[in-house]
């Protein structure tokens, strides 16, 4: 199912029965502030298991992110912050990034295996941030990639739609995406480093 919504005054409705597709174990397609990503609630395992079979990864050793609404959601799903890193964070998002911070108990345990980490991502985007807010906890983010040798990642909501619409129950088409996806940073050590450049150029 293909569903319009505009970044700048999401349907209250339709972000509702999205939600609600979400609590059901669906998957859904959405624009972010770089590129599409296909998602999954969190809290959900099954839906999790198809997203994981889609990648064809283990969930444990998988890189998946979670999208948050707000800041909230860092202290609920991640150790303490060093203030001088939580300074630099605040400044970067919402945006184009990946911080990677340590995992507290929170996190789901078929996420973790061997890693202590999480990926964190408050895309500077309406639609995907109201979904995350309306559902009441993070979702499950991956990026949507392109088979195509010159084009990574694919943009047009419409081809998604023709390609996906099977894997997932909602493809939101919010415009076109990006080319370039986040910038991944890595702050699990007393300093940040950028492991992935991406469309974001951090602010320090």
């Amino acid at each position: 199912m293909l569903v319009r919504l505009f970044n700048e005054n999401p349907n209250p409705r339709e972000i509702r029965k999205i939600a609600d597709i979400l609590r059901s174990g669906g998957l859904i397609i959405y624009p972010t502030d770089t590129v599409y990503g296909l998602g999954c609630d969190i809290t959900n395992s099954k839906a999790v298991e198809k997203v994981a079979r889609w990648k064809g990864v283990k969930i444990e050793k998988s890189n998946f992110s979670f999208i948050c609404s707000d800041f909230s959601h860092l202290s609920d799903f991640t150790k303490p912050i060093p203030n001088s890193i939580f300074k630099v964070i605040r400044k970067n998002l919402p945006g184009p990034f990946t911080f990677i911070l340590n995992a507290n108990n929170n996190v789901p345990k078929y996420f973790k295996g061997k890693k202590k980490t999480v990926g964190i991502r408050i895309p500077d985007n309406n639609i995907i941030r109201e979904i995350v807010t309306e559902l009441g906890n993070p979702i499950l983010s991956t990026s949507i990639h392109d088979e195509d040798d010159i084009l990574e990642y694919t943009t047009d909501p419409e081809l998604i739609n023709e390609k996906y619409s099977e894997l997932a129950d909602v493809i939101i088409d919010g415009g076109f995406g990006e080319l370039i996806p986040s910038t991944v940073v890595d702050c699990t050590q007393h300093k940040i480093e950028i492991i992935r450049e991406g469309k974001g150029k951090l602010i320090n």
